[in-house]
């Protein structure tokens, strides 16, 4: 199922204001500077914070309306939300952080084996690098079964090779993925190689302009060339 967004909000230096959706099997990516509003957006989307207007609809459920009043708790949106700094108890070891909520206890298995963090299962967070720690996060986000799954900037805190092989983990795992997906970055290339979908996003809105500069500022650069390589991708508006 697909869900539609549709959010204002005042923040500290500008107004929020934006609308997007997503369909089943899809990655729309949202891109844009720090501080753009994008976090606020995703939070808005699990229920963690509340817009002043807005509405979430996934498929053929009301999850926010605000003129009804109506606000599901996050727990009832069942959704998998990876955070940047991995959100793992840390008195359990791997698995059991990526079993906790799992549906069934054998699909972690699975995950961990895919991850490449099955011999890992024993330890702790502490005792692992930054990037098993985030395989771990990933996991137990999917273990869920969640219905919509939402990445915050879940790499960004990690070192450039280990951030590239999450990333193609990441997308090699997308075409198994019947939900949509909603990932944040300000990484453009990182945006490029993973979206099915870019939401560029500038101070609390859509602006498509700011991502054409970004790739066209240097014909020759990387970014455009990947850019022309892939006409696959679509601006959402």
């Amino acid at each position: 199922m697909s869900i539609e967004v549709f959010f204002k909000k005042q923040l500290r230096y500008f107004d929020l204001d934006i609308s997007f959706s997503c369909a089943k099997k899809n990655m729309v990516v949202m891109i844009g500077p720090s501080g753009g509003g994008k976090t606020t957006i995703i939070r808005m989307l699990a229920g963690l914070e509340k817009p002043k207007e807005g509405k979430v609809v996934f498929g053929d459920e009301v999850w926010f309306d605000s003129l009804r009043h109506i606000n599901i708790s996050p727990q009832k949106r069942h959704l998998g939300y990876v955070f940047q700094d991995y959100n793992l108890f840390p008195h359990l070891n791997l698995f059991d952080n990526a079993a906790f909520a799992a549906v069934d206890k054998k699909e972690v298995d699975e995950l961990f084996e895919l991850f490449k963090i099955n011999h890992l299962r024993k330890r702790k967070p502490h005792m692992v690098s930054g990037g098993e720690r985030q395989r771990c996060a990933i996991c137990q986000a999917l273990a869920r079964h969640p219905r919509i799954l939402l990445l915050d900037e879940p790499f960004s805190a990690l070192d450039a090779i280990t951030r590239r092989g999450l990333r193609e983990e990441l997308k090699n795992l997308k075409s198994r993925m019947l939900f949509p997906i909603i990932y944040v970055t300000h990484d453009i290339a990182e945006a490029l190689y993973l979206a099915d979908e870019l939401l560029p996003v500038v101070n609390g809105k859509i602006d498509d302009q700011w991502l054409h500069k970004m790739i066209t500022r240097e014909p020759s650069s990387e970014l455009a060339l990947r850019a022309a390589r892939e006409p696959r991708l679509t601006l959402v508006y």
